[in-house]
């Protein structure tokens, strides 16, 4: 029959960890053959073969996983999708930047493995969230101004996703004119902006890097700023924000209304969901 999933892929390559991360929420799992060496997420997919860093790809272990499907990421993997392309692989990249194409993305990935009730459940769920979290924020009396700092040297800031969650959990970024620009070259920005800008909330998440909280004090000058003054830094680990999939719109945005609730001063309501064992610092 035409419906029966012996049609949809079975074998799936999952270049980055967002969709990855999605076919797990799906109940596909199984599916996956082969995974990024940078999956975090869940945890039970590091046993997956690891196949690619971000921009390259080992082709021949690929090959040989003979997939029937490849999901990439953006303009960033276009060079490993043509190889893969011109060695008579199928290959479907995203390029999600904002929340509604997160989930968007989700919704794709479920049609594409004939799963899309579960797609359209999950979906729900998350927006249901959101928008559980947007509710609570409008309880703040204040809407914290927040500089989100994706990386330290050079400063880079305003990366789309996670400035419209920090909008959706209470907060003001002080950067929204950067949202626009996709890559972190356009969107690094200058130390004494940050400082004229004067946020209440600085929320580090350096790919790959722990924050260091001192260094972010003894920036020449960043003793001005309000949130350093009242000692608002704080991290939420990159495996939860930075990745356009799931987890920022769950965990990740989750972290960020609870560091904003501290700065508000406001008690998150007790029904929404808790956070896992990675709580954000708010010591």
């Amino acid at each position: 029959m035409f419906n029966d999933l012996a049609g949809y892929p079975r074998r799936i390559i999952c270049l980055t960890e967002e969709t990855t991360e999605t076919l797990y929420l799906l109940g596909e799992g199984e599916r996956i053959v082969g995974i990024s060496g940078y999956t975090v997420r869940p945890a039970e997919a590091r046993q997956k073969p690891k196949v690619s860093a971000f921009i390259n790809a080992k082709f021949d272990k690929i090959m040989s996983l003979k997939p029937d499907l490849v999901f990439a990421f953006s303009d960033l993997q276009a060079d490993i999708a043509a190889e893969l392309i011109r060695r008579g692989v199928t290959v479907f990249t995203f390029n999600q930047r904002g929340v509604n194409e997160v989930l968007e993305m989700i919704l794709t990935v479920g049609r594409i493995v004939g799963v899309e009730n579960k797609a359209v459940e999950l979906v729900e769920t998350m927006r249901n969230e959101l928008n559980e979290i947007a509710e609570s924020a409008k309880n703040f009396p204040l809407r914290p101004r927040v500089y989100f700092e994706e990386w330290f040297d050079p400063l880079i800031s305003g990366i789309r996703w996670v400035e419209e969650l920090i909008e959706i959990a209470g907060g003001e970024p002080i950067f929204p004119e950067l949202k626009q620009f996709q890559g972190a070259k356009d969107r690094i920005i200058d130390s004494q902006k940050v400082i004229k800008a004067n946020p209440q909330v600085i929320i580090g998440s350096w790919c790959g890097k722990a924050l260091k909280k001192n260094l972010v004090r003894s920036r020449e000058g960043w003793e001005k700023i309000e949130a350093v003054q009242n000692n608002h830094i704080y991290e939420v680990k990159s495996a939860y924000i930075l990745q356009p999939g799931p987890a920022s719109l769950t965990e990740g945005i989750r972290q960020i209304h609870k560091i904003l609730a501290k700065t508000a001063g406001v008690e998150i309501a007790a029904t929404l969901q808790p956070l896992e064992k990675t709580d954000p610092d708010l010591n």
